[in-house]
């Protein structure tokens, strides 16, 4: 469902179960919406977004860190940045919340599969590309070799380095950590490069022809993977990256997301390079 599709104004009630701190800054947060929200949650795809309402501060877009589960809790990852962040933040379990979506248009999944799926993350953009990962890791019989390579600015703002690590022992994840310096052991005993993202994927084997990538981070890392990625052989429409950071209102009203005839909320926030490298200045 596409936000074209699904014009909710009116959130939906929730709850805030619990909270899991993964840095100083950022925390794991699981919230359970009302049941009149499930059938529209249900049919979520890895790459939309929900806009969550913290009563009294706002509302901010957020794009879930995995599949709704089958009760129907939801985990966001959140970086306290904001006001509304700050809000949230501080909200005790079973805080009161509002949630409306999904939203926008996330990942193909079905012209994915049969294929080899490389997944690239900096910073933040692991939470975004998390529901992506479980996705793909729950039907590994239905994609070829999946992989994930991940920076951080140094190790203790690496998210969910813990279960990572466990999914490349256990689930066949090829993973590979890099951090831009590292002035405690480096990742806290897991295996990590010290360098920049594009450093571990310049001189990576895999089948670029046949790949498709996923890309989702910090600004600056959009055109330089790109053209990496393409130097590679990897096809510009196969290059699918995220641009959630540009959105606001979700529904296309406030035009804050546009890029140039379009607006992440409706024809994104995924958009494969191929779309973008048609609109000047898209990154």
């Amino acid at each position: 469902m596409t936000a074209r599709e699904n014009h909710s104004d009116t959130p939906f009630a929730a709850r805030l179960l619990r909270r899991l701190d993964l840095s100083e800054d950022t925390a794991l947060f699981t919230v359970a919406p009302e049941d009149a929200a499930l059938p529209l949650l249900s049919s979520f795809t890895p790459g939309q977004f929900v806009q969550l309402s913290v009563p009294g501060a706002g509302e901010i877009p957020i794009s879930p860190a995995d599949l709704p589960q089958k009760d129907g809790t939801v985990d966001l990852c959140v970086r306290r940045v904001g006001h509304v962040t700050q809000a949230l933040h501080q909200a005790p379990e079973g805080a009161r919340l509002g949630l409306r979506g999904p939203f926008g248009t996330g990942f193909p999944l079905p012209e994915m599969e049969g294929h080899p799926v490389l997944l690239l993350a900096g910073g933040l953009g692991i939470a975004p590309l998390r529901s992506l990962l479980m996705h793909l890791l729950r039907n590994s019989d239905r994609f070829g070799e999946i992989t994930l390579m991940y920076g951080a600015k140094q190790p203790k703002l690496m998210l969910f380095r813990e279960e990572l690590a466990e999914f490349a022992a256990r689930r066949g994840l090829r993973l590979y950590l890099t951090v831009d310096f590292a002035p405690q052991e480096p990742c806290g005993g897991f295996s990590c490069a010290v360098g920049l993202l594009p450093d571990l994927l310049r001189g990576f084997s895999f089948d670029a022809a046949n790949s498709y990538a996923a890309v989702c981070g910090p600004p600056a890392l959009y055109r330089c993977l790109g053209a990496d990625l393409e130097a590679a052989g990897v096809a510009p429409q196969r290059i699918l990256l995220s641009l959630e950071r540009r959105m606001r209102c979700g529904i296309g009203r406030c035009c804050h997301c546009a890029l140039g005839q379009k607006l992440c909320c409706l024809d994104g926030p995924v958009f494969p390079l191929s779309d973008l490298k048609q609109i000047p200045e898209a990154l």
